[in-house]
């Protein structure tokens, strides 16, 4: 019965790569509409590092190819802007969603993966530390493009938002430092745990499914 066996390998693998893609979507989600990304920075940076950390590096250890992660943060990338074209379509501002940018992240993981030739302890400390620290200042980088997010949330408020979460006006001077130190400082501790628990994840589906 190895036909069997492996059919379901690759099945527990399509699975995992799926939910582990739509997991890191949902998120995001109060930080994918503008009014969100402005005033819980620092919660989506933590969430979005780490689910990238788990399902790239399940991915990338599944494969032995670097690159891999690249690929899996471009399929999450493709997801978001077909969600930005969503709410564009409906006649929502195209800044009305900011897409996240995970693919420098993950390129940096690929990068720690293929320098270290392919040594799980090193993609474990060094891609870790550098998804989690890199992640929230690329986002950054990101968010400031956007026109102005407080007033596209206010003026154009979304239709699945509750009232008791009215957007935030942001204290002055501490924003730009304060989410995006936090965010990295915790980002880089949790997200070495993650990419183990990533690598984890791909021995187990050999031990279960060999």
């Amino acid at each position: 019965m190895v036909w069997l066996r492996r059919c379901t390998h690759y099945l527990f693998i399509v699975v995992v790569a799926v939910n582990s893609t739509l997991l890191t979507i949902n998120a995001g989600d109060y930080i994918f509409y503008t009014d969100w990304a402005w005033t819980s920075f620092t919660v989506f940076s933590i969430s979005q590092t780490l689910m990238l950390c788990v399902g790239a590096t399940y991915y990338l250890t599944f494969t032995g190819v670097p690159g891999t992660a690249t690929y899996y943060a471009l399929i999450m990338t493709v997801y978001t802007w077909i969600a930005k074209g969503a709410w564009f379509a409906l006649g929502y501002p195209y800044d009305f969603i900011v897409t996240p940018i995970w693919l420098p992240s993950a390129m940096l993981l690929d990068l720690a993966y293929w320098a270290t030739k392919k040594n799980k302890h090193s993609l474990i400390l060094f891609g870790g530390v550098l998804v989690g620290m890199s992640l929230p200042l690329f986002n950054m980088v990101n968010l400031i493009t956007v026109a102005d997010p407080l007033e596209t949330a206010f003026k154009y408020p979304r239709p699945t938002l509750p009232p008791y979460m009215t957007p935030i006006e942001p204290q002055v001077g501490k924003f730009y430092n304060s989410p995006v130190a936090l965010g990295a400082g915790a980002g880089a501790v949790l997200s070495v745990t993650f990419t183990a628990l990533g690598c984890k994840l791909n021995t187990w589906t050999y031990r279960w499914m060999a």
